[in-house]
């Protein structure tokens, strides 16, 4: 057994407040954070991103295709 559900570590510790009813709206303000941590760490990274390399290529090169503008291959070889 979890000594932290013991009953007095769980009233020492603050883990008797919250559960039962309430443990149900912890876990949800917890999930509400860790999507909330992402998505802004994922703006962040993508804007730094977009001013430092830019996040599209040129549309004329992406015509082209990119295997053969940015490292001189072709990816796939179509005979016609």
């Amino acid at each position: 057994m979890n000594p932290n559900l013991s009953a007095t570590a769980a009233t020492q510790n603050g883990l008797a407040k919250i559960v039962g009813h309430m443990l149900w709206l912890e876990q949800l303000k917890a999930i509400a954070i860790t999507i909330a941590l992402a998505v802004i760490g994922t703006s962040v990274i993508a804007l730094l991103v977009r001013v430092t390399v830019g996040l599209r290529i040129a549309p004329e090169i992406e015509r082209q295709g990119l295997d053969i503008n940015l490292h001189g291959e072709e990816g796939y070889i179509v005979s016609g």
